[in-house]
């Protein structure tokens, strides 16, 4: 068993479409900043080692950690670059996690820093490179060339949801309306949250089901933004967290994992995930890291859940395959104000990535704002006492997921 390991500290940038005011440096150095304010009397050189990550591929600058490492104040520190694609925040987080939990010189407290200035570059391109992947496996395979052609048709992340979507609607039979309440409490919740990108305080589900369709059944008014923004978390050892926060948070579960992407399924191979709404990673993840922390009914021990939803079908999705509701009942619970701020089981409360999305750093920000829950430093706090929350990340071709299981309570009987 390693060193238990506690978070200390979280914090951002400010984002936008585009932060046109800063370089990616100074973005970076925004999130450090706020990090260690919440953080009273930590000082860059209390910190013993960084680790880092973005997508390049996404903005065209190869390797921007070289020249960002003074604005991130890790000069002559150890120094770790992990890039995962949408999940790059989330394991850049695990990374952290590990690298105190293992106990090495001079590593007792580490930084995490995610980030992405999309702004720079061009997404949809760098997305491109997926389906490169896939068509190389595909060749090597020998699939015939229809399979060829429900890869290129996805369009990029908004073709990938919209498979989800109508696979997922197939199952629960709802409606546009469903989807569209989804995007309403993300984007009042956004305007309740300082950092985030899309504040829409008095949308509608008129509004937004009264926007024109980019790919069935998702309309415009329901897609995630493209963010500039970063993020940073502080992990430390259990005794040095103590003197650093009030609340120390215990990472007490962490998985990442992958399964064959859903084209292959239709071929038989791996497990056969031929639905994209089915997500095996994800209940996978849960069940790896509800292990870990001693969670056997998540339902009832989680108290807060931050999960990574560009598009609202998958914020349904993913709190079923989570263990947080019943598979199909999602929808209903999301009606009867469950999810709510002031709800029996709050989700997303910080806008989630249907508000927000900087794509290296969001997968960093669900267990960032999961935390604050629980130190009740949140700017949107939920009313109740948070002692156990999530922090979710979902990232590669429909396949790849973390998970952080974090509480106000160390767990003592660490299991693997």
């Amino acid at each position: 068993m390693g060193r238990q390991v506690a978070i200390a500290s979280a914090g951002f940038s400010e984002h936008a479409s585009k932060r046109s005011d800063v370089n990616m440096a100074e973005l970076v150095s925004e999130a450090v900043e706020d990090c260690l304010k919440n953080a009273p009397g930590v000082e860059l050189d209390d910190i013993d080692a960084f680790v880092n990550g973005n997508m390049p591929a996404f903005e065209g600058s190869n390797m921007p950690e070289l020249w960002m490492t003074d604005w991130m104040g890790a000069r002559n520190k150890p120094f770790l670059r992990v890039t995962t694609g949408g999940t790059t925040g989330g394991t850049v987080a695990i990374a952290g996690y590990y690298t105190v939990a293992a106990g090495l010189p001079k590593t007792d407290t580490v930084l995490a820093i995610a980030f992405e200035q999309q702004s720079q570059g061009d997404t949809s391109v760098g997305l491109a490179s997926v389906a490169y992947g896939e068509i190389s496996v595909l060749n090597t395979l020998g699939i015939p060339y229809d399979q060829l052609s429900r890869l290129l048709s996805a369009g990029a992340a908004i073709g990938v949801a919209a498979y989800q979507a109508t696979n997922y609607m197939a199952k629960t039979r709802i409606t546009e309306e469903d989807l569209a309440r989804v995007v309403v409490q993300n984007r009042h919740n956004a305007a309740k949250t300082w950092w985030t990108h899309l504040k829409m305080p008095d949308l509608t589900v008129e509004e937004v089901l009264d926007t024109p369709y980019i790919s069935y059944p998702l309309r415009y008014g329901m897609v995630c933004p493209a963010s500039d923004g970063a993020c940073a978390m502080l992990f430390t050892t259990e005794e040095k967290a103590k003197d650093m926060c009030d609340i120390p948070v215990y990472v007490n579960g962490v998985a990442s994992v992958a399964n064959e992407t859903a084209v292959l399924g239709y071929d038989g191979s791996g497990t056969g995930q031929i639905d994209p709404s089915d997500q095996i990673a994800a209940m996978k993840s849960s069940e790896l890291a509800y292990y870990q922390a001693g969670i056997s009914f998540p339902r009832k021990e989680i108290d807060y859940a931050e999960v990574y939803s560009p598009f609202p079908n998958q914020e349904l999705m993913w709190v079923e395959k989570l263990g947080l509701f019943e598979e199909t009942t999602a929808p209903k619970m999301y009606e009867a104000g469950v999810t709510a701020l002031n709800g029996e089981l709050p989700i997303n409360c910080s806008g989630g990535v249907n508000s927000t999305n900087a794509i290296g750093a969001s997968a960093m920000e669900r267990p960032a704002e999961a935390a604050l829950q629980i130190m009740g430093k949140a700017d949107n706090q939920v009313p109740k006492t948070v002692h156990t929350s999530i922090g979710h990340g979902w990232g590669g071709s429909l396949n790849l997921c973390t998970l952080m299981v974090m509480s106000d309570e160390p767990q003592r009987k660490w299991r693997r």
